[in-house]
């Protein structure tokens, strides 16, 4: 009879703290765009973390490793579900990065736990904060999820972002989850004792039973006493909160008397890379003239419009034939002439074009391969005017496994699983080119690569005046990835204060201002352009001269605690001993 009122209590305690996890990947999830709220629920995301710290609290270091790897499956699972979409396996390698990623953190997260029982909420949230960086960085970089994100349509608050960075938000906003894990983690373990670390084998099964009671009483847990022990720490973090938004207030600037630039930016509403997939040869081509004539005719409604477009942009890979492989080698007779087109229309348009595409290249150095004549690819835009290809970019920031594996030699059965399964793969580029054209100049970071805030900065410290994202989401088949791709983007205009436009495949096609503003954005999976007016703005902000500062602080500070935690445990066990 003990033993089954035993196993019950345990798997009701189990199922509970499974309850708590899997709702804070619920709330997570909500505070970006998802699929039942079109551009999420941001104030979700000041608690969203707190479930989860709640367990954090009160397990052992081995069980936390379970319970974090739990967290991340379970949240990119939900946050990214659209991965999927594009094939089943990016979708599990994602969730399977996030299942190591989050284990990981939870089981730092304990161990402050374990080293600075007084002021753990502190060090968790630093630790925090330190992982969301860090999981920007490398191969695996990958900033969807970064919390801070979540606020991109509250254009007061981001303005700080100028200063400091998406990570500047990110600890405003993370903050509350954490200091309330602290009041209410105390609270309980004043009234009942710590039940996983406490060891008290005899009294197991009431400790159990107590802790399956808590959660309501954790309802009741905000006394008036505990709050007093941490209100210092509150009361800074609402004095950081007023001024980041009195700052917001007052730095967002009205930019009507500011001279600006047409941009027309066009949307085929067409996934480039679906003609590729045609079963044949003159499918495929009928396919790429089609995107072709729609091309064309968006571009020329546009500029038709008044007033007239000084610059024409079309998506990335938006015209899929090489137009430099064909011009150059004329190896397939069908694109060449499509080609032909394309080039004979551009020659007697009097704006520039730009326009994405695979810029391939004869290189045996890089490509040995004679079956494939040596060609390297390259996803690159290209500007013309009057016809000819005047400067070209070509993206650096390649997306991991998908569009880049650099590990071919050291893993060649994944680089192998990799290609059989329809990928594309691209040589990276290595010049951070600014176009030139009558008025103004800009940049044009492809796709992935906005969602990268050292890109952008380092466009315009070369002298972009305006930032051009060509994108094609396409693949995704989702209205939720496509918002989630733009709150980020929306961020990089706040933290260089400069105006971005983005032409995309299917959407989201928009003008955003230098305070984080769209104004302009075209409706989603329709043929459609715009004509968007641009401010130009020379202004430099903080975070453009330095960057990533802060993020690079927590990942110090983190460490440095983390460091002298170990050694402060280690010299107080070895004087209690």
């Amino acid at each position: 009879m003990m033993m089954t009122i035993k196993k019950n209590s345990r798997l009701n305690s189990f199922l509970i703290h499974l309850g708590l996890v899997l709702l804070s990947s619920l709330l997570f999830t909500l505070s970006f765009p998802n699929i039942i709220f079109e551009h999420g629920l941001p104030f979700l995301a000041w608690i969203c973390l707190l479930p989860f710290l709640i367990i954090i609290n009160k397990y052992s270091l081995s069980a936390c490793i379970g319970w974090g790897a739990i967290y991340g499956f379970f949240t990119y699972s939900l946050f990214n579900y659209w991965l999927t979409t594009f094939h089943p396996t990016a979708g599990i390698t994602t969730y399977s990065i996030y299942l190591v990623y989050l284990a990981v953190v939870f089981f730092f997260m304990k161990l402050a736990a374990i080293f600075f029982p007084k002021r753990v909420y502190l060090v968790q949230w630093v630790i925090w904060l330190a992982y969301e960086y860090l999981r920007t960085l490398g191969f695996l970089g990958y900033s969807y999820g970064v919390i801070g994100y979540s606020q991109w349509q509250i254009i007061p608050l981001i303005q700080i972002a100028s200063i400091t960075g998406v990570w500047g938000v990110s600890a405003l906003v993370a903050f509350p989850s954490f200091w309330l894990s602290a009041v209410f983690t105390k609270d309980f373990t004043r009234r009942h004792g710590d039940t996983e670390d406490t060891g008290n084998k005899k009294n197991k099964l009431s400790q159990i039973q107590t802790y399956i009671n808590s959660v309501p009483l954790c309802l009741r847990a905000l006394n008036l006493r505990i709050i007093a022990k941490e209100k210092l720490t509150a009361i800074v973090w609402l004095v950081v909160l007023i001024g980041s938004l009195v700052f917001g207030f007052i730095n967002m600037k009205d930019f009507s008397g500011y001279p600006t630039v047409q941009i027309a930016l066009i949307q085929h509403n067409t996934d480039p890379w679906e003609a590729s997939k045609a079963p044949t040869q003159m499918q495929k081509i009928e396919a790429y003239r089609n995107d072709l004539v729609k091309l064309t005719r968006l571009s020329n409604e546009a500029l038709a419009s008044t007033p007239k477009p000084e610059l024409v942009v079309w998506p990335e890979t938006a015209f899929i034939p090489r137009i430099y492989w064909h011009t150059t080698y004329r190896d397939e007779q069908e694109s060449w002439l499509i080609v032909r087109d394309l080039l004979e229309y551009l020659s007697h348009q009097d704006v520039p074009f730009l326009i994405g595409n695979d810029d391939a290249r004869m290189n045996p150095a890089i490509n040995p391969d004679e079956y494939r004549k040596h060609r390297v690819d390259y996803n690159a835009v290209m500007l013309f005017e009057n016809g000819e290809n005047t400067q070209t970019y070509r993206k650096i920031h390649l997306v991991p496994f998908t569009e880049h594996f650099p590990y071919k030699k050291q893993f060649p059965k994944i680089y192998e699983m990799l290609e059989n399964a329809d990928t594309h793969f691209w040589e990276k580029g290595f010049e951070e080119t600014v176009f030139t054209v009558p008025g103004f100049t800009f940049s044009a970071p492809i796709c992935f690569e906005d969602t990268f805030g050292y890109i952008s900065r380092n466009f315009v410290l070369k002298g972009a005046d305006v930032l051009i994202n060509v994108t094609n989401d396409a693949w995704a088949k989702s209205l939720s990835s496509q918002n989630q791709h733009l709150t980020m983007a929306v961020f990089r205009s706040v933290e260089n204060f400069r105006p971005m436009v983005r032409s995309t495949s299917t959407g989201q096609t928009c003008a955003i201002n230098p305070n984080g503003r769209i104004t302009e954005i075209a409706k989603p999976f329709s043929e459609a352009w715009i004509n968007a007016a641009v401010p130009i703005v020379k202004t430099t902000t903080i975070y453009t001269i330095y960057g990533d500062y802060l993020g690079i602080f927590f990942i110090i500070a983190a460490f440095i605690i983390l460091l002298f935690g170990a050694l402060w445990y280690t010299m107080n066990k070895r004087k209690k001993s």
